[in-house]
């Protein structure tokens, strides 16, 4: 090698990597709070109105409501002056509704973010935001409904101090808060897409493994994004068979950074530990194959390996998991551990 070439290689270097650095503006931090003008009940939607609007690198606390009425938590036992106020409001108030169920806190409208884009959502912080949760199931929902032809919620303690619901006696669940529901806007030709089915932006995905020092990556299909958060859980099996989770009310803290270097057909995630990809479909199958060709796509584009080691490193270190069976369409998710790239791609 020549001796010039020797002595620019680190400010090349060092130029490269500044260019591949996604572009963070100074952060402010917002605050939103469900009410009846700041939520959309049941839906993704690209032609809804924003209700808080940041800049590309801001961070915002999200405080999400749990998906049931007062009428039902009362009628499980929930003493009423334990239901927040914002729920009876929001029950009581939006009439504009479905065609899901779920309570969403947004849409927050990113400025710059473009269709073609990817927003970097980094979960910094998950708080829980009452002291309860519940589970239930009903005729005709869950993995085996014919089983369970009726309806029964049982209300759940949680301590906040030792991480803890206490589902029974005897039994304690450790507590891994997280959102079922995080997404943007669908292409705008879906419509009024509802809350229940997770899709190609997101939505109710009901991945437990999406807790706090997680980032999401969203592909974006709408000017600004248009991220709603909500269905908070405790704690969740994967599958989540019933069709509930340890249901509650959460509080989030979220950053939205605007990328336009990375260009997704679907949600992938990393987390602390693991880099994780996704397919949502009707048929399992068709999930699993989705969630395998992500992996096999970011290791090629993201690790640089060829398609051929890559198909192999992922039939020998990652791990394929039923995110949910319950929500119209299935999920699977794929996650290879950060720990075995022990050198950095060349």
């Amino acid at each position: 090698m020549k001796p010039s070439a020797v002595a620019t290689t680190p400010i090349l270097m060092l130029v490269t990597a500044l260019l591949a650095t996604p572009h963070v503006s100074a952060q402010t931090t917002h605050s939103l709070q469900p009410s009846p003008k700041a939520v959309a009940v049941g839906y993704y939607d690209a032609k809804a109105a924003p209700v808080l609007r940041v800049k590309s690198g801001d961070t915002v606390e999200i405080q999400t409501l749990i998906t049931s009425s007062p009428k039902r938590l009362e009628d499980a036992g929930l003493p009423p002056d334990q239901v927040e106020q914002s729920l009876r409001d929001i029950t009581d108030q939006v009439k504009e509704k479905g065609p899901g169920g779920h309570i969403l806190t947004g849409p927050v409208y990113i400025e710059n973010a473009q269709p073609g884009d990817v927003l970097e959502v980094r979960i910094q912080k998950i708080q829980l935001a009452i002291p309860y949760a519940y589970n239930a199931f009903g005729p005709g929902r869950g993995y085996i409904p014919d089983d369970f032809p009726y309806t029964k919620m049982k209300l759940i303690p949680l301590d906040e101090n030792r991480m803890i619901a206490h589902f029974g006696p005897g039994i304690e669940i450790p507590l891994h808060p997280f959102f079922g529901s995080m997404g943007v806007a669908p292409p705008e030709s879906a419509g009024r897409f509802s809350s229940n089915p997770p899709w190609i932006m997101g939505g109710n995905m009901d991945n437990k493994d999406l807790v706090a020092g997680t980032t999401l990556y969203l592909p974006v299909h709408a000017a600004g994004a248009l991220f709603e958060v909500g269905d908070g859980h405790a704690a969740q099996g994967d599958g989540e068979v019933d069709i509930t989770a340890i249901e509650t009310s959460l509080i989030g803290t979220f950053q939205f950074i605007v990328r336009k270097d990375m260009h997704l057909k679907w949600p992938r995630a990393e987390t602390p530990t693991h880099y994780m990809t996704m397919g949502f479909n009707d048929d399992l199958n068709a999930c699993a194959t989705l969630a395998v060709r992500e992996m096999i796509d970011f290791l090629v584009n993201e690790k640089h390996l060829s398609r051929d080691d890559a198909y192999q490193l992922a039939s020998v270190a990652a791990d394929l998991h039923i995110t949910e069976l319950v929500d119209g369409n299935k999920g699977v998710h794929m996650m290879i551990p950060k720990s075995i790239f022990v050198t950095p791609p060349k």
